[in-house]
């Protein structure tokens, strides 16, 4: 099951991965800042659930709100599915996620990009705290 979160401002990847995080692939993502980014691969859901703060939100197409309508708080994890699939109908309706949340779409459109999704979402976090930590 792949599935990404983002908990303040740590990427947690969660196993198994669509992707390789060597070096020089990351350099061809054109991700030159790389080298600031912060994340961790956990080789589950539960482990990664063992070190997750209280509040989750679960991103996907049948969310009950929409990202806006939520009022985020440091801390708080946005937890991802895969593009192809989202996320698993057991993980949406665990007693510890928060909410299900979703990004309104044009219809007839099957997702978002899962890269785009989640800055769009983080973006939101971010800037309903002041854009905490920015310069």
């Amino acid at each position: 099951m792949r599935l990404a979160a983002v908990t303040g401002c740590r990427l947690h990847l969660i196993e198994p991965l669509g992707f390789d995080l060597d070096d020089a692939k990351l350099r061809r993502a054109g991700m030159d800042y790389r080298d600031k980014m912060t994340f961790t691969v956990h080789p589950d859901l539960e482990t990664w659930r063992q070190a997750a703060t209280a509040r989750t939100w679960a991103f996907t197409v049948d969310g009950e709100s929409t990202y806006t309508d939520v009022s985020y708080q440091p801390g708080d994890s946005l937890l991802f599915g895969p593009e192809s699939i989202g996320l698993p109908e057991d993980v949406k309706t665990a007693e510890w996620i928060t909410s299900t949340v979703r990004l309104p779409m044009v219809s007839g459109v099957r997702s978002i990009n899962l890269s785009n999704s989640a800055a769009i979402a983080v973006y939101e976090a971010w800037r309903q705290n002041d854009f905490r930590g920015s310069d």
